[in-house]
């Protein structure tokens, strides 16, 4: 990476502290006033997920948070971890769409596109299709859990319950306030747009060009692979995923490079939030614990 182009990868890096911020804020927002969770708090908590992220496959580590606001004392833990799944699956949404509208730019604009991006168009716009409608629509919900009910085994059929109640209260808080819903999905929309603005950049500082909704499709295609359990991280399923997918703009030493720049991504939070690992050694036993026992 000798001929790396420093102003637009100072700029990148620039935008890691801003992206981070605005989730830490969008988590806060969405909480209910009684959780009584500040700014600050939910930026903590989001550096310390990072850390966890950083060493757990499939970004884990977000789902600490919910343990977190249990230990503090900000929510039960049923309302906590619907909390902490009903945001991230905003993160999933807003990447899916901008992910089907690159997808559906390259699908009309590129000549000889490989059949595979047919396939990744269609499980996208699914994923988006039934991801909207469990944040939209209480009976498609419901029958969810039902679903869910009927093939975990009975020990974990309460808990299953009581996610379906928090679930439930969540959705319909979240809509009864159409303003604040307004602001968490444009929100959400405009935050991983700037996700992958920031992968663009990263593309230009590699002195490469990729057309914006290219690498919208494609950075977002390897997002989604890296979050598959094989890595930590998504350290080797993501940089392969994007040799892969960025092959007929860039070669794939440049690609490689790529990789490692979008590695920073998720590690350079990860070292601002070493300071406040300690905090939440308790958090982590407790994790640790419940996956040993299977809860």
């Amino acid at each position: 990476m000798s001929g790396l182009n420093w102003q637009w990868f100072g700029l990148a890096i620039a935008m890691i502290g801003p992206l981070t911020a605005a989730s830490a804020w969008r988590i806060c927002f969405l909480a209910p006033k009684d959780a009584r969770l500040s700014f600050f708090q939910s930026l903590n908590l989001t550096l310390m997920a990072s850390v966890l992220n950083a060493v757990l496959p499939s970004k884990l580590g977000d789902i600490a948070r919910s343990y977190a606001l249990v230990e503090r004392g900000h929510m039960p833990t049923a309302d906590a971890l619907s909390l902490v799944i009903f945001e991230k699956t905003w993160d999933v949404l807003a990447l899916s769409f901008w992910c089907s509208i690159g997808l559906l730019w390259m699908l009309l604009t590129s000549n000889g596109i490989s059949p595979l991006f047919y396939i990744m168009a269609c499980a996208i716009i699914l994923a988006l299709v039934l991801g909207g409608m469990m944040v939209t629509s209480l009976h498609f919900a419901n029958g969810i859990f039902y679903i869910a009910l009927n093939f975990i085994p009975n020990k974990k059929s309460k808990k299953i319950e009581m996610l379906q109640s928090a679930w439930c209260r969540t959705l319909t808080d979240f809509w009864s306030n159409k303003p604040k819903a307004a602001i968490v999905i444009n929100g959400s929309l405009f935050l991983w747009l700037m996700h992958l603005f920031q992968i663009w950049l990263f593309v230009k500082a590699l002195n490469s060009n990729v057309p914006f909704l290219d690498n919208a499709a494609m950075a977002s295609l390897a997002i989604f692979l890296g979050l598959l359990p094989f890595t930590l991280a998504g350290i080797g399923t993501r940089d392969a995923a994007i040799i892969f997918f960025y092959q007929p703009y860039i070669g794939a030493p440049t690609a490689a490079a790529l990789g490692l720049l979008c590695t920073l991504r998720y590690f350079l939070p990860a070292l601002i939030g070493l300071p406040f690992v300690r905090q939440y050694l308790v958090t982590a036993r407790r994790i640790r614990e419940d996956v040993k026992l299977g809860t």
